[in-house]
């Protein structure tokens, strides 16, 4: 089998429709795909309804969390999956940080703007196609004026990646763990060595998360060398968390394809089994 647990699409920052997406996993030949889109459920629908005959849809989210208790706070971000989206604590707080996400995205052009760079919210909000707003969409913006050649050239220090980086108002991740499993849904720390975007999660602090009830870390992802996800493996395996591997795919918004890093089987299988929110649906 051939399982990759984390992919986006336009629900998020992604550029496959949910529809889209969930066909071309099963031409890219996976037999499972679990659409996490940033802090929504808003693809799983669509997702659902255009299932194809041998894939198997995981119904998940990446959530913005923060560590708050320490000085600075450290962001991290947490891949939940299976749980239900109609528990009501869970939906306030995605509501929030969406809500986050757009007043960010208007401070953001507000910056530009004031900058006499000539980007408008519509734009960036016409990116995101009704779905969550991210900073693609202000770098597909950024791309659409020619003001930059890609969107990897947009995340460079000079734009989104420092001058006109802005922070959101991110979950409490110890909120963000309780609520994932109080919805019956199992939470997996994404990419925590991604060292490239910044994102170095420390070990005793996952020692702490596991400790909150977090069910697994992800090891497997481009943004890891060889030898990070070994290491997170064995970390893994000391805190008796579950290692998984994944895509993190956006279509074109990033170079990865669907499928470059895939979950063992007996992993997903006891992913399965842990979940109580919704079940995966089968093609």
């Amino acid at each position: 089998m051939r399982i990759d647990l984390h992919t986006h699409s336009t629900a998020s920052d992604g550029t496959d429709t949910p529809d889209d997406l969930v066909r071309r996993a099963a031409a890219a030949g996976l037999d499972v795909v679990a659409l996490t889109d940033h802090d929504t459920t808003a693809g799983w629908p669509p997702a659902v309804a255009a299932v194809p005959p041998g894939l198997t849809l995981v119904r998940g989210a990446e959530l913005s969390g923060r560590w708050y208790r320490s000085e600075p706070s450290v962001g991290l971000h947490l891949l939940a999956y299976l749980f239900d989206p109609s528990y009501d604590p869970m939906v306030a707080e995605l509501a929030r940080v969406r809500r986050s996400r757009d007043i960010r995205a208007e401070n953001v052009v507000a910056l530009l703007n004031a900058d006499d760079i000539d980007i408008t919210l519509p734009e960036v909000r016409g990116y995101a196609a009704g779905g969550t707003v991210g900073r693609p969409h202000i770098a597909r913006a950024l791309v659409g004026r020619g003001l930059v050649g890609s969107v990897d050239e947009a995340f460079a220090p000079e734009w989104l990646g420092s001058r006109y980086r802005l922070p959101k108002a991110d979950m409490d991740v110890l909120t963000a763990i309780r609520l994932v499993n109080e919805a019956g849904g199992v939470s997996v720390l994404a990419h925590p060595r991604a060292g490239s975007r910044g994102h170095i999660v420390p070990d005793d602090l996952i020692a702490d998360l596991a400790v909150a009830g977090l069910w697994g870390v992800e090891a497997g992802h481009v943004d890891h060398s060889p030898e990070d996800r070994e290491h997170v493996r064995l970390l893994a395996r000391d805190l008796g968390l579950r290692a998984t591997g994944s895509s993190d795919y956006h279509g074109d918004n990033k170079t990865v394809r669907l499928g470059a890093f895939t979950t063992d089987p007996a992993v997903y299988e006891d992913l399965v089994a842990g979940a109580t929110g919704v079940a995966p649906v089968h093609g």
